[in-house]
């Protein structure tokens, strides 16, 4: 079945596609290594340096928000369109509903102002429970939509939440004109 022609045949095929994975290998690293030499790219003290930049054309990052100055969450929904937070609510409305019926998360009507974990025959998280005694005020909802894992460690919704502000006061100024 394998005689010498064969075998030799293979273990060269091998021999050469590591030779070729090895050329390949040394000019990648060749042309893409910061830094150059035997260093690695690297300095005496093991820092890195960058051999280039590459302008976007975007600036620096702006901090983001709640590193900066504080959220006026007050004025923010008072300027919220609820019209507008009608569409955002409907990245919600596959969990909640604002019929007084709870679907896979529970019911939103009048949630402002409401107490967390109210809506009766939910079953709530440990950590959404917990909280029961505590109201939905404009503030929590606005920190609970912007991440909820985060205002709430331990919580039920898988949301990951709505990046932007404006969207946030948006929901909370529909969900206040929805009791």
């Amino acid at each position: 079945m394998f005689d010498t022609m064969t075998m030799t045949k293979t273990v060269g095929a091998v021999c050469g596609s590591l030779l070729v994975l090895m050329l390949v290998n040394w000019a990648g690293d060749g042309l893409y290594t910061v830094g150059g030499g035997d260093h690695g790219g690297e300095h005496a003290e093991g820092e890195i340096t960058q051999a280039y930049t590459i302008d976007t054309g975007e600036e620096e990052a702006a901090p983001a928000e709640g590193e900066g100055e504080p959220v006026d969450v007050a004025a923010l929904v008072a300027a919220g369109d609820a019209a507008a937070g009608e569409a955002v609510f409907k990245k919600c409305g596959s969990c909640h509903k604002l019929d007084g019926s709870d679907g896979v998360g529970p019911h939103l009507n009048g949630i402002v102002g409401k107490m967390h974990a109210a809506s009766e025959g939910y079953a709530y998280s440990e950590a959404m429970a917990a909280k029961s005694a505590e109201p939905w005020t404009p503030e929590a909802l606005y920190a609970f939509l912007e991440n909820p894992k985060q205002a709430i460690p331990g919580t039920k919704m898988a949301f990951a939440g709505l990046p932007k502000s404006e969207d946030r006061a948006n929901v909370i100024a529909y969900l206040a004109a929805n009791p």
